[in-house]
């Protein structure tokens, strides 16, 4: 896993063509608005939240995002340990954002 900043985030994002926006938020708070081409999967879900992980290519390189940043983190950390190798974790996160967002 790697915390990257608002700017390395985008940056990386924009020249990764094999790149995986995940979500982490509460439906609610995607009502909010959300990064545009996000998937999302609630951590709150629990083991749910371990299932639906589970389904994604592990080959793609995820870059994860919350409200703030701590459970895109504890997403990171999690997917790390069942096999995803690359997790990049926005630090500050939804709530810092200042690229585009989606309704």
């Amino acid at each position: 896993m790697a915390d990257l900043s608002q700017q390395e985030w985008e940056e990386q994002l924009e020249k990764d063509d094999n790149a995986f926006i995940l979500d982490v938020r509460t439906p609610e708070e995607v009502e909010e608005g959300y990064i545009p081409n996000s998937t999302n999967i609630d951590i709150y879900l629990g083991h749910d939240f371990l299932t639906e992980v589970e389904k994604l290519d592990k080959t793609k390189n995820f870059y994860v995002y919350c409200r703030s940043g701590n459970r895109s983190g504890q997403a990171c950390a999690i997917m790390n340990s069942i096999g995803f190798e690359n997790t990049y974790n926005l630090v500050g996160g939804f709530m810092n954002w200042e690229g585009e967002v989606a309704e």
